[in-house]
């Protein structure tokens, strides 16, 4: 549960993107919607396995201080998307056309707090190929929804998500200390 809970969380940042993207892109066709998926997806699950495999090096050293470790990251990530939520207001007014290597930037852009929380999981001693697995999909899955959606939703819904994003990775690593 914590794991999926986690995934929605960190792909909140993928669906408010896509979101964007689907408001603001002249043309954002359905397979627009779906490289964009991919590529949230394959990064999100790609930095959570780099992460997860950086933090198991660490894991035995570090031993009951990896929960403040954890907490601490997942408290920073949250805080974080929250914090950008009000800092970027209108992140995504800017694009106009969406081409690969817009979506490639993107999807690092957003999946860089996905390596922290990757680290954060390997020193919880979570299987971090089924992390890594249900993050991408969840990351791929709200994409194509965000992407769907991105013409019927107004600009508010970024920031709500990004927001709601935020609190549930602050719970979880409140939640990683006990």
């Amino acid at each position: 549960m914590m794991i999926l809970l986690m995934a929605l969380s960190l792909g909140m940042d993928a669906f408010a993107v896509s979101v964007s993207c689907g408001m603001t892109v002249k043309d954002f066709r359905k397979t627009r919607i779906l490289w964009l998926a991919l590529y949230f997806g394959a990064f999100h699950a790609g930095m959570t396995l780099m992460g997860g495999l950086l933090g198991s090096q660490f894991s035995g050293l570090m031993g009951a201080a990896g929960r403040w470790i954890a907490f601490g990251l997942l408290l920073f990530i949250g805080v974080e998307m929250i914090w950008g939520a009000f800092r970027d207001k209108g992140r995504g007014d800017i694009l106009t056309a969406l081409p690969h290597r817009r979506m490639l930037i993107l999807a690092l852009a957003t999946s860089i707090d996905v390596f922290a929380a990757g680290v954060s999981l390997a020193l919880q001693h979570i299987s971090i190929w089924l992390a890594a697995g249900l993050i991408g999909g969840m990351a791929f899955g709200l994409s194509v929804l965000g992407g769907m959606l991105g013409e019927e939703v107004g600009s508010r819904f970024q920031k709500g998500a990004t927001i709601v994003g935020g609190l549930v990775l602050i719970a979880l690593g409140v939640r990683s200390l006990f």
